[in-house]
């Protein structure tokens, strides 16, 4: 027997701001919200379908009071599918992203920041 990766936690200041971001970029919805804290994931499947490929997994986004301001251990990579990467960047720093320099060099991503810091990539475009 295995595990699942089935959610990511991440600590927040405004966890309504930041699932507002991320469902934004990942065509997720609110699932839950409680005090100081909202899960997002992908949309229900309706009734009769059947969902193509593994699930992904659900995000957690919890106030927490520190202001971390030390570099990620972790963080998401995103592909766009129905987009060239450079248009799916210009969609992403509209929606309040940031272009952060990680020390990433001549690489075939792109390392940007949400609203709050949390550094996250934008690989090549993978087309269905």
């Amino acid at each position: 027997m295995t595990s699942k990766f089935t959610e990511l936690a991440i600590d927040c200041a405004d966890p309504d701001a930041l699932a507002r971001f991320w469902c934004s970029v990942l065509g997720y919805e609110v699932q839950d919200v409680e005090d100081g804290l909202v899960t997002i994931g992908p949309p229900a499947v309706p009734e009769g379908k059947d969902r193509p490929g593994p699930v992904p997994p659900a995000l957690t986004f919890a106030r927490v009071p520190e202001g971390k301001t030390v570099k990620n251990r972790l963080h998401i990579d995103v592909n766009p599918t129905d987009r060239e990467r450079d248009e799916e960047v210009r969609r992403l720093l509209d929606l309040g992203a940031r272009h952060i320099d990680v020390g990433q060099g001549d690489v075939s991503w792109v390392s940007l920041a949400d609203p709050e810091g949390n550094e996250f990539c934008v690989l090549a475009t993978r087309h269905p």
